[in-house]
């Protein structure tokens, strides 16, 4: 009897311990801090690459240049494709509000939906077509034209040896205009992390 009161005790302990050990505790922290817990690209590096390139290309002179071939009148631009050729999955999208977000709040150039976005808007276009009401519906061919297109693409490169690697990110954009092909702003952002286990 007595020994199996000790078994029923050092079981009840193990599986306190097992317990304790396995549990989550979580912490909220402020989204500007910069936290690496895997190395990997992160919430800071996109917020990081954003603000530098936002304030790059908005700094540039192929804004004055256009306003002063156009009277005066902001650039037009549409954000296109950020290809993600690095050796993680690297979603896009939070970068790339980042700088649509800076571009509508700075008032410097004027934004157009693009990709899934546009397609959705003329979807309902269409629909309105044969469900609003002739004043209310709204009409197809009235879309502003963007005059420029930003595109680019984040790249890699992975330095290991053992229980030691260098991460090397670097992002590259590319406004082009739209009307001539030509490549008016091109811009990057480095980042590099030395992660050891």
């Amino acid at each position: 009897m007595k020994f199996n009161r000790i078994l029923t005790i050092a079981a009840v302990a193990v599986s306190t311990l097992f317990v304790a050990s396995c549990s989550r505790q979580v912490t909220r922290v402020s989204t500007d801090q910069t936290i690496d817990v895997s190395g990997n690209w992160n919430n800071s590096d996109s917020r990081m690459a954003a603000d530098e390139l936002t304030g790059k290309i908005l700094g540039a002179s192929w804004i004055d240049t256009h306003q002063t071939e156009h009277q005066g009148k902001k650039p037009v631009v549409i954000v296109g494709f950020v290809q993600n050729k690095s050796h993680e999955h690297i979603d896009a999208e939070t970068f790339l509000k980042d700088i649509e977000s800076s571009f509508i709040q700075t008032q410097k150039v004027r934004l157009v939906q693009g990709g899934k976005k546009r397609e959705e808007l003329r979807a309902e276009k269409a629909d309105q077509q044969t469900n609003a009401t002739v004043s209310t519906m709204k009409q197809f061919g009235l879309e502003n034209g963007a005059d420029y297109i930003l595109q680019g693409s984040i790249n890699s490169i992975v330095d290991s040896h053992k229980r030691q690697k260098v991460v090397y990110y670097q992002v590259n954009l590319e406004l082009t205009n739209i009307q001539t092909n030509e490549v008016v702003w091109i811009g990057e952002k480095k980042i590099a992390k030395y992660v050891k286990n």
